[in-house]
């Protein structure tokens, strides 16, 4: 299969380089795969395509202000982007420029408030880093650091609260599940009130998400592993809400890729577990566990558009896209959102 398949048109006005004031002001399109036909709605209409005994699952990880701005002692500046938390203090990061930070290396943040050694070069690139401080060091990171938007977008970010969920909770990622950016607490306690379940799984954000397809063909791509969590209580709520035939509902790619990863091992169930996937869904794909999902729109021939074109339909989700441009819809991370609905047991509003 060929990346350039996923391949579309994209005029770069359309990229969003600004939250809208509201976050539940965006524009939402809803695809129905099945009769191949979409709609235009706005974000707070999700409520009335979900039902009473839906699950909505949303990624509840917190985006760490990881990009940090210092220099080498031996003179030159350096940016560095945390990614995992690998064991105490060390990091897998990336850094720019990264060609003359070698093992032994050390940098310096914020006046020398806090340091980090270089211990090795990693395989993709990257740098392992041990960092030295005094203190907290998650006190120390909301002081230096800033938040690590994606290099689309070139306005500086007003307020940091922006590029989190407003049910963010457990710190670990180095880039916001950027569905659940739309929703405001009225708008989850509006859906709560209808009889939907809500729910949440973790999986930190890393290095996956900055890393374009470098590949000709899809197979030959390489996800890189990404933490994941699911409660005992989330995966009872999952598999009785599938036993009762209602939609279990995946709030953004980053939920998506957690639930199918557990259900795939499973076979269609949900269990209480943690640890590290790398799964890649992309068209050809059979789902386990979710039957609709909310996203943004994404960027050409990238993993995400591979992955709602295996919900989706290559052919549908790019004619989706061509409308979404001729409709002037905003496009990527703080942009609008897309609802997909796949399988029989779905309900299209008429």
């Amino acid at each position: 299969m060929n990346v350039e398949d996923f391949n579309f048109t994209l005029p770069e006005e359309l990229i969003a380089q600004t939250p809208l004031q509201r976050r539940d002001a965006s524009r939402l399109m809803v695809l129905d795969p099945d009769v191949e036909v979409f709609k235009h709605e706005m974000f707070p209409d999700i409520v009335q395509y979900l039902n009473e005994g839906d699950c909505l699952v949303l990624n509840d990880t917190r985006v760490l202000p990881a990009r940090l701005f210092g220099e080498k002692e031996t003179g030159g500046q350096v940016e560095v982007l945390l990614l995992n938390q690998e064991r105490n203090d060390e990091w897998e990061t990336l850094i720019k420029p990264a060609k003359r930070v070698k093992p032994g290396t050390v940098l310096s943040f914020g006046g020398g408030k806090l340091k980090a050694e270089c211990t090795s070069i990693l395989e993709h690139g990257g740098r392992m880093l041990r960092f030295k401080y005094s203190g907290v060091f998650l006190e120390i990171l909301e002081e230096l650091g800033e938040m690590p938007l994606p290099p689309y977008i070139k306005e500086k970010l007003a307020d940091k609260d922006r590029y989190q969920t407003v049910y963010a909770k457990h710190d670990g990622s180095a880039a916001a599940p950027t569905a659940g950016l739309h929703f405001t607490e009225e708008l989850l306690e509006n859906i709560k009130e209808k009889g939907v379940h809500v729910t949440t799984i973790t999986l930190h954000v890393g290095l996956g998400t900055f890393r374009p397809v470098s590949a000709e063909t899809v197979e030959d791509h390489q996800m890189h592993a990404e933490f994941y969590q699911m409660t005992e209580g989330t995966a009872n709520l999952l598999n009785e809400t599938k036993e009762n035939g209602n939609k279990v509902v995946a709030v953004g790619t980053t939920s998506l890729r957690t639930l199918e990863t557990i259900a795939k091992k499973h076979g269609g169930y949900f269990k209480k577990e943690s640890g590290w996937t790398d799964i890649f869904i992309y068209p050809g794909y059979t789902f386990y566990g979710i039957d609709a999902l909310l996203t943004n729109f994404h960027l050409p021939k990238s993993t995400l558009v591979m992955l709602v074109s295996a919900l989706a339909g290559t052919d549908f989700l790019l004619s989706a896209y061509e409308e979404a441009v001729r409709q002037r819809y905003r496009f990527f991370s703080f942009g609008d959102a897309m609802f997909i609905m796949k399988g029989s047991r779905q309900t299209w509003q008429q």
